[in-house]
């Protein structure tokens, strides 16, 4: 029997140990941190005000941002006792909104859950994989330029030019482009649908080093100069694995739901059944951001 007795008072012994510091550790996790009318508010309660508030949470210290989402929840909890001493949680109205709210929160907390499963690195690098794999690639030139008002200074700025005169230097001292005037009229790397098409065309039959004849566009008269061509370089996958996780948790949540629809026997009373929308017609609703 004492062979017995011993494991099980020693299993005894450290299952209490462990609650015993379990314990302080739970308690300081949800620290109760105010009373409102005997009402307690913990930590736990401010963790969820400040999701709600998102991005409405003033920037501030982490010392004021507490003190900030504390007294909100004070606030939130007196009010909320003056309205159910007014008995406005006894309504109808009150009744179906509480059920409309919680359907919303389930349904957030849901797709949360279910969307962590879709977007992991192995499934945004195929994303990425997938995609630049059948991307062509796309040409980008760099140009400078002199803007003027009229032809006739177009046509003496490109005499002066292509006669010999520094580009940069005549662009600096003449050019009405206000942003690229100054850097003697250096665009840098632009790729075709970035100008007006007049522009772009002149830019892009050029050859490197060699300056265009005066080329009218709604901003005056150009003369341009093409100082590069390259082919423009795909991003890489870190600078787009944002947007793509953006993309992997948006059509997790539209397949879910669409699945869910599936499985669910949806009666529409508000129209015959033939004219009810298909599947995918109607909006998906979102996780709060």
């Amino acid at each position: 029997m004492t062979t017995i007795r011993r494991p099980l008072l020693s299993l005894a012994l450290a299952a209490a140990t462990a609650l015993a510091i379990a314990a302080p550790v739970a308690a300081q996790e949800d620290k109760v941190l105010a009373r409102v009318n005997g009402q307690p508010i913990t930590q736990k309660d401010l963790d969820v005000a400040a999701e709600d508030l998102g991005e409405r949470l003033p920037a501030m210290p982490e010392a004021q941002k507490k003190d900030y989402l504390l007294t909100f929840v004070i606030d939130l909890k007196i009010g909320a006792q003056a309205a159910e001493a007014a008995k406005l949680a006894e309504g109808a109205d009150f009744a179906r909104r509480l059920a409309y709210f919680r359907d919303k929160v389930l349904l957030d907390d849901y797709l949360t859950r279910e969307v962590k499963k879709a977007v992991t690195a192995e499934a945004a690098r195929k994303v990425y994989d997938d995609t630049v794999k059948d991307l062509k690639p796309e040409q980008e030139v760099r140009a400078r330029h002199i803007l003027v008002e009229s032809e006739d200074e177009a046509k003496k700025v490109a005499a002066r030019v292509k006669g010999g005169e520094d580009f940069a230097k005549v662009a600096a001292e003449i050019s009405k482009d206000p942003g690229s005037g100054k850097e003697g009229g250096d665009l840098g790397y632009f790729t075709k649908d970035r100008m007006v098409a007049e522009f772009a065309e002149a830019a892009f039959a050029l050859e490197p080093g060699k300056i265009s004849d005066p080329v009218k566009s709604q901003f005056g008269w150009h003369v341009i100069k093409v100082e590069d061509k390259r082919n423009k370089a795909l991003p890489a996958f870190d600078e787009v694995k944002a947007q793509i996780d953006q993309y992997l948790e948006r059509k997790a949540q539209q397949d879910l739901i669409l699945a869910l629809r599936e499985k669910a026997k949806i009666e529409r009373l508000d129209q015959p059944p033939a004219q009810a929308p298909a599947g995918g017609a109607t909006p998906v609703p979102a996780p709060k951001p």
